[in-house]
């Protein structure tokens, strides 16, 4: 059932599901995120045999058909959300919520159907205990609602959850540069130094930068600060989440910083490019 939000007059059409038992699954309207904790799955979506063994993930679209074979022990939750959830805000949180573009795009691959995405996403040992963590704020946020903002909060997780999934869906972990890049992928809300990223590959700085700039077309600190700017021009577009807390988020240690780094990158200040984003999708 979709959400009343107690503090404003509207509904907001997502749900959280403690303990899913697949009975209801692919919901009709919405997207599901399902996150297996523990045992696995077997069944045939799509009419493709898949095998989801905890920790795992399972993204459902409206459209999908699935046909559950066999549960071993299995303990999962979800997150179903309407596609207009994922529209920004038309001026602010704080102000009636009127879905339009531009809408979130990060992970929306994740739900189509086609030779790279089926519907199962990698998840490694290191993104487990991030994703678990992210889960569990989604569930609390939705049922307690805690304050006047906490859709938009639910939003801040979302598009983590979804930028994490797809970055490991195009990676492995055969190569140092792999490791570095999830590394990167899980911990750029943290302080993380150029020492870190070369144990975590096992190589020298002059090798790790050398590598990185051959695929990346940047060094490995590069790489992180344009990671951490992508995902803070998302929040920035589809959130009203303060400058201070998207700095926060996205591992600036001071919201001048994040400021400064920003507008020398994207050529605007993080406020105007949010103003522009916005104005730019009204056009469209």
């Amino acid at each position: 059932m979709p959400q009343i939000d107690r503090f404003k007059n509207r509904v907001v059409n997502i749900d959280f599901f403690a303990v899913e038992d697949f009975r209801a699954l692919p919901d009709p309207d919405r997207l599901s995120l399902v996150f297996i904790t523990s045992g696995k799955l077997n069944g045939i979506l799509n009419e493709r045999p898949i095998s989801v063994a905890a920790p795992g993930i399972l993204c459902l679209s409206e459209a999908d058909e699935l046909k559950v074979m066999e549960k071993l022990d299995v303990a999962a939750q979800s997150f179903r959300f309407h596609r207009d959830f994922l529209h920004s805000v038309k001026l602010s949180e704080t102000q009636h919520y009127f879905p339009q573009t531009p809408s979130i795009q990060t992970g929306l691959a994740l739900f189509r159907r086609d030779g790279s995405h089926t519907g199962v996403p990698r998840i490694t040992e290191k993104a487990y205990p991030l994703l678990f963590e992210w889960f569990f704020i989604l569930g609390t946020e939705v049922h307690a609602q805690s304050d006047a903002r906490w859709a938009c909060r639910i939003k801040k997780y979302l598009i983590q959850i979804f930028g994490l999934l797809e970055d490991l869906s195009h990676g492995s972990e055969q190569s140092p540069v792999d490791a570095a890049l999830e590394y990167i992928h899980t911990h750029y809300s943290r302080k993380i130094s150029l020492e870190e990223l070369t144990k975590c590959a096992h190589l020298n700085r002059v090798t790790l930068n050398k590598l990185f700039q051959e695929r990346c077309g940047t060094t490995a600190i590069g790489y992180l600060l344009s990671h951490r700017l992508k995902v803070a021009a998302d929040l920035l577009t589809h959130t009203d989440m303060n400058l201070n807390d998207i700095a926060r988020a996205t591992g600036f240690e001071y919201d001048t910083y994040f400021i400064k780094q920003f507008t020398s990158k994207r050529g605007m200040t993080p406020t105007a490019y949010r103003v522009i984003s916005r104005k730019f999708s009204n056009v469209q």
